[in-house]
């Protein structure tokens, strides 16, 4: 009896030291890692249904994919997915809402994706690529595999941004055990997803990133763009850890895939 009481007390201890997150010598939790999601929000952040293509154009009878995405087939369709907005929906204005509806419209000419400009801020969280968070007392780094985006989190305000970019700048701090990301500074070139949810170089996105386990980030996004939007409203997921020979990028600058696409037609005939 001593002996089965001893193996359960050590099985407890063992089960709870594992559960124990992973911290820096100065205590906070150890964000280090190769990260990814698992959803479908790049294609959408509100729930949708699987389509055919993500431009879509009147048929005969059902609308049908744009004639230049017919022969992609299942490669050009859209898996269904749920929302990650919270409430469901994102609160457009009515005018934004209009040009959130010609952006899907045109998809094909005006996603940012397709022509490899920087993802912007949330977006290049949940792309389908993984990214490294570098994490040190003095500093924390991510590194996104598509097109080599990058930011440094600064963890001190350095005050407004002396540029507006893609990715904007970035400073953080600590809240607890959640990592708080306040970025501000984006142009407004960049889209959350592929189904035409935009904003403006008035975008401001707060960003937590709270560590469940030593193989789970719960992150959340709070987004603010009063030109577009009628109040701020909130983005939630998972972020899971890559682990064994998974858990690096590997070197994704799409620039150079594109040229041909965005200056092709001004070449000597």
């Amino acid at each position: 009896m001593k002996r089965i009481i001893t193996f359960f007390l050590v099985f407890f201890s063992l089960t709870c030291i594992s559960k124990e997150l992973e911290r820096l010598p100065s205590g906070v939790p150890n964000l280090n890692g190769v990260w990814q999601v698992m959803n479908t929000a790049n294609f959408n952040l509100e729930a949708h249904s699987s389509s055919a293509a993500l431009q879509m154009v009147e048929g005969p009878v059902v609308p049908i994919p744009h004639p230049d995405l017919v022969a992609l087939g299942a490669v050009g369709s859209v898996p269904g997915g749920l929302s990650v907005v919270e409430g469901g929906k994102i609160p457009y204005k009515k005018r934004a809402l209009k040009q959130r509806e010609n952006n899907k419209a045109n998809w094909l000419n005006l996603d940012p994706e397709i022509k490899c400009y920087l993802p912007g801020v949330p977006r290049a969280t949940y792309m389908p690529y993984p990214f490294q968070i570098f994490h040190s007392e003095e500093a924390l780094f991510f590194s996104y595999q598509y097109a080599g985006a990058v930011r440094n989190i600064y963890l001190e305000d350095p005050g407004p941004a002396p540029v507006d970019s893609w990715m904007g700048q970035s400073w953080g701090y600590w809240e607890g055990d959640t990592f708080v990301v306040e970025a501000s500074g984006f142009n407004d070139q960049t889209w959350f997803d592929r189904s035409g949810n935009y904003h403006s170089d008035k975008l401001k996105v707060t960003e937590r990133y709270t560590l469940k386990n030593n193989h789970v980030i719960e992150y959340e996004a709070l987004i603010e763009d009063e030109e577009i939007f009628s109040e701020p409203w909130k983005i939630k997921m998972n972020l899971y850890r890559r682990t064994g020979q998974d858990a690096q990028i590997i070197q994704f600058k799409c620039v150079e895939f594109v040229e041909e696409l965005m200056y092709g037609k001004y070449r000597a005939k």
